[in-house]
């Protein structure tokens, strides 16, 4: 995604073994537009007493929040703009805490010129090399290209309400 235009790779430009990741750290306040944006706000993403007798002992992630930076990856860069997400299967494997560093990476394994049908391979890391998310995507690569402008997004501020209402 360096650049200014995001562009994808058509399914013709895609071969079995091609990769993409982003990375991303974890923060409180990804766990808190997570909570608002989906409406989860399971006591054990957000609430610093509740987490500790949990069984993590601290507050972790929306097991989901690390499947959309595999979404991001498919969308953003292999293939990209264009994709048709089909589906998606995640299996996790260790909790993700604030402050950690998640790569997600997907991996071409294989593809079917049915429909552009592509197979990935979808792995999350933490920082320190550990797998916390494993999964398959399937999704229709698009067949045309595109180059487009990336969109600057407006900034968010969150407010507390407890200071202020």
């Amino acid at each position: 995604m360096v650049g200014k235009y995001i562009e994808n790779k058509t399914f013709d430009e895609i071969k079995v073994g091609d990769s993409a990741s982003l990375q991303r750290k974890l923060t409180f306040k990804d766990l808190q537009l997570f909570a608002i944006v989906s409406g989860d706000m399971n006591p054990a993403h957000l609430d610093e007493e509740y987490a500790k007798s949990s069984h993590f002992h601290t507050i972790i992630a929306h097991g989901m929040w690390g499947g959309s930076l595999i979404s991001a990856v498919l969308g953003m860069l292999l293939p990209g703009p264009g994709t048709i997400y089909l589906s998606q299967t995640l299996k996790f494997l260790r909790p993700v805490i604030v402050g950690d560093v998640i790569t997600a990476k997907v991996t071409v394994r294989r593809k079917h010129s049915t429909k552009s049908l592509v197979v990935l391979e979808c792995i999350c890391q933490n920082q320190n090399g550990k797998k916390v998310i494993t999964g398959i995507a399937k999704v229709f690569a698009p067949t045309e290209k595109v180059s487009r402008p990336k969109i600057r997004m407006p900034k968010i501020v969150l407010k507390d309400n407890k200071t202020n209402p």
